[in-house]
């Protein structure tokens, strides 16, 4: 019996998929629930696994686009796998499948156990060179984590775009672009989904890519926006972190991050200033009641926004919680279409990337959205003696249409008081 792999429907906006990565090739065995392919809407990017035991068949090569519902390939439930010459004589019916680059790097005798790693993984492995048995996997089922690699390059420096060890096979064995552009590739070398000249790259962009560009870009023509700043004294919050740290990671299982105050500090601040917290449509102002906050995200992939939905009736732990399910969802190809929709409200931390200052741009059709920016010491003036005090400058960029100037800089300045004194957010004043 033949089983049709389809490209399964993720949301009511989504037409079509991108086909970025087989993990397995025509003819190989495959167990039910095994990733076998990895798509790209212009959403997010998900894993569809098999729906049982059987040997592949691959209908339509990774980069075609095709539509939600088509058939692009087959589990042929009832077929032997056939055995190559190169595969004769080997004791283990089924190939190691390292070659190709996806989820199982072959075990070795002293490791029985198969390495598991994501796309975004696997890219990074190749990128430094490294050796993947190497790694400690903190991931569920044994999977290799972007923070497992990380922390591994973080302890070996010295291994950072190291070249594979000889005995190793590369994770893709996909020619690799030379360091530099400007160095011409020899005729061997891909030319899809790359085309590669003498002096630039020119790369398709992806669904992901195109759809932030066309956000952005609608951003802009359609709204009215503006930004304003304000700049926020972080020492009782760092000093409350600090004091409370290891209590709240024992109490809760999570870290108690920075993220949570500035969501609970926007939380009451939307509530004073409801137009941030509403949309237009046509020529009506839909003002929200529950405060869904967007927290974005950045993944070698691009920029997504999952939401934390009825952050007004969550508590710090579980709003911790939240984000880092979406940061592992995220690193690990499967975050729902779900988890992207429905925000009224926006926060982005380009601190996390060194930005001291910057102007995030709307998410349409929310009216507000807040970047955060980098913690710094600097000079203060209080109580008319000048100190030195851990500041961060914060930015509300806001639409013009429905939210006035003094809206926008008072609910800045809540965020603030709320930030400086977090004891408001605890009290509700």
């Amino acid at each position: 019996m033949k089983i049709d792999i389809r490209i399964p429907s993720v949301g009511e906006s989504v037409r079509e998929a991108v086909l970025a990565q087989w993990m397995k090739a025509s003819g190989d065995r495959v167990r039910k629930g095994e990733t076998i392919l990895v798509i790209e809407t212009d959403k997010v990017t998900l894993e569809i696994a098999a729906e049982a035991d059987g040997v592949l068949s691959i209908l339509v090569d990774v980069g075609q686009t095709v539509p939600i519902g088509a058939v692009v390939g087959a589990i042929d439930t009832d077929a032997v796998q056939p055995v190559s010459a190169d595969r004769q004589g080997e004791e283990s019916p089924e190939p190691p499948t390292a070659d190709r680059g996806v989820a199982e790097i072959a075990p070795s005798p002293s490791k029985p156990s198969p390495i598991t790693v994501s796309p975004s993984v696997r890219r990074l492995l190749e990128e430094n060179g490294i050796d993947p048995a190497g790694i400690a996997a903190s991931g569920p089922a044994g999977r290799i984590t972007k923070a497992d690699v990380l922390l591994y390059l973080d302890d070996h420096p010295q291994e950072k775009k190291a070249e594979l060890h000889p005995s190793q096979p590369p994770l893709n064995q996909k020619p690799a672009l030379q360091p530099s552009p400007l160095v011409p590739q020899s005729d061997s070398s891909p030319v899809a989904p790359e085309s590669v000249q003498a002096d630039v790259i020119r790369k398709p962009m992806s669904p992901i890519r195109k759809r932030i560009a066309e956000r952005l870009l609608e951003a802009r023509r359609n709204t009215a926006m503006l930004t304003t700043f304000n700049e926020i004294d972080m020492s009782r919050v760092m000093a409350l972190r600090a004091e409370h740290r290891e209590a709240f990671q024992k109490r809760h299982g999570v870290a108690l991050g920075m993220m949570s105050f500035f969501v609970k500090a926007c939380v009451v601040a939307l509530k004073e200033i409801p137009e941030l917290n509403a949309s237009i449509d046509g020529g009506d102002i839909v003002y929200h009641r529950a405060c869904h906050i967007g927290v974005a995200v950045g993944s070698d992939r691009g920029l997504v926004v999952p939401v934390i939905r009825n952050a007004e009736t969550l508590t710090f732990a579980a709003i911790e919680r939240a984000i880092v399910d979406f940061v592992k969802a995220i690193q690990e190809n499967r975050l729902e279409l779900s988890a992207l929709e429905g925000g009224t409200f926006t926060i982005t931390n380009g601190g996390v990337f060194g930005s001291l200052m910057s102007t995030p741009i709307l998410n349409p059709p929310q009216s507000g959205i807040l970047g955060m920016h980098k913690i710094e010491k600097r000079p203060v003036v209080i109580d008319d003696a000048v100190v030195i005090r851990p500041m961060m400058y914060v930015a509300l960029s806001y639409d013009h249409r429905i939210v006035d100037g003094k809206g926008a800089v008072t609910f800045l300045k809540r965020v603030k008081e709320c930030i400086e004194q977090p004891e408001r957010i605890f009290l509700e004043v």
